[in-house]
């Protein structure tokens, strides 16, 4: 392709992310590989931005968190009770730096689009649980690999 000036990316290697969702399984999380599950789209260690797909089945509950960043979440199907509400299937939110919820619920399956621009930092009442930014998927997804290796 011919371009009109010079604007070659400097970095050579540079390219689009496609990830076919339909061509992964999903990824039971940790906390409650039952009812939760995930398909990591996109770790950005250059940014520490990251975009998730979870599965929650009804009953699933989210531990209390703060979000350390900003984030943006399309509500895919289903329902997911949040604060004094309700996000329904075609929600679109967004999330400021700073945002602390209490629990999140499925109240039905629900399947959601989670951007992130950084890390999500559970608590409860005694302390800090855990934390979920690019480096936790990256460690989530190998293990998950790994036992899929040692399962065949």
């Amino acid at each position: 392709m011919a371009l009109p000036q010079e604007i070659s990316p400097i970095n050579p290697a540079l390219m689009d992310t496609l990830f076919r969702t339909s061509e992964h399984e999903w990824i039971p999380q940790p906390n409650d590989p039952e009812r939760a599950f995930m398909k990591i789209l996109w770790t950005g260690a250059e940014s520490g931005h990251w975009a998730v797909q979870f599965r929650w089945l009804k009953g699933y509950v989210a531990p209390q968190h703060k979000h350390l960043t900003a984030s943006h979440t399309f509500i895919l199907s289903g329902k997911l009770g949040v604060r004094d509400g309700t996000l329904n299937a075609g929600d679109y939110i967004y999330e400021p730096n700073g945002m602390l919820h209490g629990k999140t619920e499925a109240l039905e399956d629900t399947e959601y689009l989670f951007i992130c621009e950084g890390p999500v930092l559970f608590y409860d009442d005694d302390g800090f649980t855990g934390y979920l930014g690019w480096e936790e998927l990256r460690r989530i997804q190998a293990d998950h690999e790994a036992k899929k290796i040692a399962a065949a």
